[in-house]
């Protein structure tokens, strides 16, 4: 049989478009639902500390928060998680669970909460980066530019406010969003294969056993005064902050992405700089909200460059 080689060249050859992007807009929607919560969470930490030291108000919202854990996997009977998923529950447990609320109750004892919104703005930038190393992505040169671009504002903040040098709560700010940043990006992982409720449930059971005696030892040891705006603040971070606000951005990184998702935190300090004034009646100078400006501006670039996969320059097999 004659094949005509002319009709061949002339026949035009379907290139497939790589796929668009998919928008997960209720993944985006419970992760802003989230970030709503969290912006509340240095607040209600410094109303809280108006009437418990910061080791009580960490230890009271782990148990506070890890009793209506218990109570919803009990009502549900959920069985335990598999084996693989217990390294990264103790992950998300040392981060979310104690970690931050830890490390930032710390903090709040020399640091103010705009000053300490601020400094988290960079939150957003450190979850996106380790959840890019997880999956083995590679940022483009603007993105580092960028990430670049926004720890130095965040960096000359810090000095300037501080007089120069770095403060001990800056400190305490840093390894907090360390340990988040690696949290959030575990949570968001076993996301997709457990429900985000369970996730921050297991993590609050697994941080039980330890922080039951601390509670009782940080009681006996701090000031214990508890009025109705300190227990307020409590009720708040352990009940929304630590429980409900997770369950929701916790299904939100794993139905949007972690990068993606964790992007809409980008407005959490410009959140809290607003609720610090109204509920807590801090004046902010000229440079916190200018600063939160600027690393929202870098951090949106990030966003705009795209990623390669450590597989995108591979020659495709015939």
């Amino acid at each position: 049989m004659r094949v005509d080689s002319s009709a061949i060249e002339r026949t035009p050859i379907a290139v497939a478009a790589p796929p668009a992007p998919v928008t997960d807009r209720g993944g985006i929607a419970l992760a802003a639902l989230g970030v709503l919560a969290f912006s509340f969470t240095l607040p209600g930490t410094a109303w809280a500390m108006d009437g418990f030291g910061p080791w009580s108000t960490t230890a009271l919202r782990i148990v506070l928060a890890a009793v209506g854990a218990a109570l919803a996997l009990r009502i549900t009977r959920t069985p335990l998680p598999a084996r693989r998923h217990w390294t990264g529950l103790a992950v998300v447990a040392s981060g979310t669970v104690i970690g931050f609320p830890l490390l930032t109750a710390l903090a709040l004892e020399t640091s103010s909460t705009s000053h300490a919104a601020v400094v988290v703005g960079l939150l957003p930038l450190t979850t996106a980066v380790y959840g890019t190393l997880r999956s083995g992505h590679r940022p483009s040169r603007t993105f580092w530019a960028a990430a670049g671009a926004g720890a130095a504002a965040v960096v000359a903040f810090t000095l300037g406010t501080g007089g120069g040098s770095l403060a001990r709560g800056d400190l305490y700010l840093a390894a907090a969003l360390l340990v988040t940043a690696a949290a959030y990006g575990e949570g968001g992982r076993l996301a997709r294969e457990l429900p985000g409720w369970q996730v921050i449930s297991w993590a609050l059971l697994l941080s039980l056993p330890f922080a039951l005696p601390a509670a009782v030892l940080a009681v006996s040891a701090e000031p214990f005064e508890p009025t109705p705006r300190a227990v307020t603040g409590l009720l708040w971070v352990a009940l929304v902050s630590q429980f409900g606000g997770l369950v929701v951005w916790y299904r939100g990184l794993a139905r949007a992405g972690i990068a993606r998702a964790s992007q809409l935190q980008l407005a959490q300090p410009l959140l809290t700089l607003v609720w610090a004034s109204l509920l807590l009646g801090e004046s902010m100078t000229w440079a916190a909200p200018v600063t939160a400006l600027a690393v929202l501006a870098c951090i949106a670039v990030t966003q705009l460059t795209p990623s390669r996969s450590p597989h995108a320059g591979a020659r495709p097999r015939p």
